[in-house]
């Protein structure tokens, strides 16, 4: 038995008919980016560990109310 009852022929059969499917061209270009991707992801994470952490410092607020836009009694001309 291989993987979760599937044996080595299985697998064997489903990537060559993936190969078939696709062609060795497409898989390979799907891997690359793949892989991009996933280099990008570490990067990403590991640059977040690198950062120092944020503080948090008491800034000034300012209380505003929004103004009533003052409407005209008089229509037309």
């Amino acid at each position: 038995m291989g993987f979760g009852g599937i044996s080595i022929w299985q697998l064997a059969i489903i990537l060559l008919i993936v190969i078939l499917l696709f062609g060795t061209k497409r898989l390979k270009g799907i891997g690359s980016d793949l892989g991009e991707a996933i280099k990008g992801f570490r990067k990403s994470v590991n640059t977040e560990e690198d950062k120092p952490p944020v503080q948090n410092k008491p800034g000034e607020t300012l209380d505003v109310e929004p103004q009533k836009k003052k409407q005209d009694s008089q229509s037309g001309d």
